[in-house]
């Protein structure tokens, strides 16, 4: 296949056998790291967001920060009321603009201790500013397949990555290149909170994100869509320079700690890994999907080119 090559849906483009499904390199192991084993940690808004928790600190119908609370009131999020921090000695200019915008747009606002906000804070960045939206609202997996058109596009689907942190980051980096959407499991996965809207900056407003009951069945619908799935894992003999990672993709990646599982690798059509020449075991998975996603980017943008 071209680098920038569609998938034809029930055409067998790489010349395999089977009921219409192309046959590719499988990812190897049991257990696909997302490149090299890491650890630790479309076209309209989608508002809220979706994890409801016993304490009001866990529920992730809170904002928080600065910029995230402007970029809410920037796509006309619904909000429902404003905590800021109280006036104390010099007057932060910015922190009162903010305040002001939320008042114009009929918020309500409430000044309040800042140990009230760092109780609510996931992150302790509050930067003096939390606001309570609606529930977010998932879109479905058609809503990204629409999305994407029926040309060059990305998606990125995320095997039970559970920190906050980095789907926000992961969401971030799928919007910037132009992604049609992200896809996560609705079990055992990081949901839209805090967190995500803080290291998104917001993008999740910008952004379709699907929930599904079922990865390896959402892989298949895209792949029915024309995509290619690719596994990106350590125990790949490809490395990303010289895998088909132009074109119409579906990028899985895995969890922080097990990686991508067997039942989504083996539906995958073929897998690639990270080249590495440094001592440190692996990016994290935040990383390495905006390394991955840059050279889809720069595969659509070049034609395939290879250098």
């Amino acid at each position: 296949m071209a680098k920038n090559q569609s998938r034809t849906p029930g055409r067998d483009v790489r010349g395999g056998k089977g009921k219409g499904r192309a046959q590719a390199p499988r990812p190897g192991g049991p257990k696909g790291r997302a490149t090299r084993g890491e650890k630790g940690r479309g076209p309209r808004p989608f508002p809220g967001a979706a994890r409801r928790g016993p304490q009001l600190r866990d529920r992730g119908d809170l904002i928080e920060g600065r910029r995230a609370v402007e970029e809410a009131l920037g796509c006309g999020m619904p909000l429902r009321s404003a905590l800021v921090q109280e006036r104390s000695g010099e007057r932060d200019q910015a922190l009162e603009r903010i305040a002001a915008r939320l008042e114009d747009a009929g918020v309500p606002v409430e000044r309040v201790p800042r140990g009230r906000l760092d109780a609510l804070s996931s992150h302790g960045a509050h930067q003096g500013v939390v606001v309570r939206t609606r529930p977010f609202e998932y879109a479905e997996l058609s809503d990204v397949i629409a999305a994407a058109g029926e040309g060059d596009a990305l998606v990125v689907v995320l095997d039970h990555v559970t920190d906050q942190g980095n789907f926000g980051a992961i969401v971030r980096t799928a919007e910037v290149v132009g992604a049609a959407g992200v896809v996560v499991a609705k079990a055992r996965s990081a949901s839209v909170g805090v967190g995500a809207y803080k290291t998104s900056a917001g993008a999740v407003m910008h952004l379709p994100i699907a929930q599904v009951p079922n990865l390896a069945r959402a892989i298949e619908d895209l792949q029915a869509a024309g995509f290619w799935a690719c596994a990106a894992t350590e125990h790949a003999e490809q490395d990303v320079w010289h895998a088909p990672v132009g074109g119409r993709l579906a990028l899985v990646m895995g969890s922080e700690g097990e990686g991508i599982s067997r039942l989504v690798a083996e539906k995958c059509d073929f897998a690639c890994r990270l080249p590495q020449r440094g001592r440190v075991e692996s990016l994290n998975v935040a990383q390495a999907t905006t390394v991955l996603c840059y050279e889809w980017l720069r595969r659509v943008e070049t034609g395939g080119a290879d250098a």
